[in-house]
């Protein structure tokens, strides 16, 4: 009998092969060895330039303190490892730290390392006194140099991206692609026809086996489905909610036989938390998280905060020019109706924002500043029918400032707009 993963499972398998950090440089272990062996079939059969020839003791000599400063170098790497954890942890945030396993550069670091090792360590078994691996011998002092290159490249790259706007400027990016990929994929799903949806009771309830953060939904595996029973499946939770053991994800309306709810149930993937891949509000929290750290009576550091919020307004400035009706309908190759997907509208995008940072920087001016000009840009940009939920959060802010700073001339300070915090204010013309 042939058993076959479910969309959900293969899902999970890649989200834990690219958070992984020991199954690429498992790979470069395994490909050291490989090599090793081709280069000594090689050594024994060519004839290698003059220049590659090396005595018994030289070349044992070389192979072992090759070998010996691939596994310093792990440890090395290693330890600027632990160092990012608790970077990340203490004043970033946690959430981050799924980002950093990804990183394929890290990755590739480590499979160098331990690719060279695993070559010069398979390379010494052959050495004798009459037997020398010399093109083997030469080959690893290129993998050394390769090495090294990454290595450089690789301190570069994440003590630069230790900065929290670093870090800012990539989950922003990230957040901005998934959303615009998102809008694409529903733009290109939009039912053609004018059918409406099933509305009242449903006549079935697909409920979850197990608890979970909704990570992903093949959306086409749902569509196809519903398109096979002919009826409409309602997803009941937004991507990011969690799901305990027995939660309702999917409701049917109508179709002309049921569908398997455990068919159904594979196409929906559930983790310990939430993922970016579907999921553009979770890029938000992060930088929310990333701006409250940097308010906490602990990090006292309000200009990183103002300077996050600059990434938070370039966030919110591309989603309110999208359409956030708050509900999607999905069809299918015919037009017909087959998915309803709940969406986040522009007001809960928009506290999700700011709620936060408001409340923990309410004592700073360069904060109360810093919004209020992100606010005003705001009105500027979105449309007249989505300002009320600029201006609620307007009020809050103004009542926020009031609350914090009673003395009048400090208020008049605080309420003020300012780009930069402070420093930032356009002089008034004269």
């Amino acid at each position: 009998m042939k058993i076959v993963a479910s969309w959900a499972t293969r899902f999970r398998v890649r989200q834990y092969i690219k958070s992984s950090l020991w199954i690429v440089p498992l790979l470069g272990l395994v490909l050291g060895g490989a090599l090793a062996e081709w280069a000594i079939a090689v050594g024994r059969t060519g004839r290698p330039p003059s220049g590659w020839h090396y005595s018994a003791s030289t070349a044992s000599g070389v192979l072992t303190a090759i070998a010996g400063a691939m596994v310093a170098l792990l440890g090395f790497v290693v330890t600027i490892g632990v160092l990012v954890v608790q970077q990340a942890t203490g004043t970033l945030s946690p959430r981050y730290m799924r980002l950093w396993y990804r990183d394929r550069l890290q990755k590739a670091v480590l499979a160098t390392f331990t690719g060279t090792f695993s070559f010069t360590f398979s390379l010494l078994r052959s050495i004798e006194d009459d037997s020398v691996p010399d093109l083997g011998v030469t080959l690893a002092g290129g993998a050394v140099a390769i090495s090294l290159v990454l290595l450089l490249v690789y301190l570069n790259r994440f003590t630069h991206r230790l900065r929290p706007v670093a870090i800012a400027d990539l989950v922003a990016r990230m957040g901005r692609a998934v959303f615009r990929r998102g809008a694409v994929e529903i733009r290109g799903a939009a039912p053609n026809s004018n059918e409406d949806v099933p509305s009242g009771t449903p006549v079935m309830r697909i409920r979850s086996e197990r608890g979970g953060a909704i990570q992903s939904f093949n959306v086409a595996g749902l569509v196809a489905e519903a398109a096979r029973h002919d009826c409409v499946f309602v997803v009941t939770r937004l991507i990011g909610d969690f799901a305990p053991p027995g939660a309702v994800l999917v409701e049917v309306y109508g179709g002309t036989s049921r569908p398997d709810p455990d068919r159904v149930t594979g196409l929906v993937a559930l983790g310990a938390e939430r993922t970016i891949e579907q999921d553009p509000a979770f890029a938000l929290r992060v930088l929310v998280d990333i701006a409250i750290r940097a308010l906490s009576p602990a990090v006292n550091d309000p200009t990183t905060a103002v300077q996050v919020l600059n990434y938070i307004e370039s966030f919110l400035h591309m989603v309110c020019r999208a359409p956030l009706p708050g509900r999607y309908v999905l069809a299918d190759r015919q037009g017909h109706p087959r998915l309803v997907l709940l969406g986040r509208d522009w007001e809960s995008y928009l506290q999700l924002a700011l709620c936060e940072i408001r409340d923990y920087g309410a004592s700073s001016v360069q904060i109360c500043r810093r919004l209020r000009a992100l606010l005003d840009g705001l009105l500027d940009t979105l449309p007249p029918e989505q300002h009320p939920f600029v201006r609620a959060e307007l009020r809050l802010l103004q009542e926020s400032v009031e609350r914090e700073f009673p003395d009048a001339a400090r208020r008049a300070v605080a309420e003020q707009a300012d780009r930069q915090g402070i420093g930032g204010r356009y002089p008034s013309p004269k």
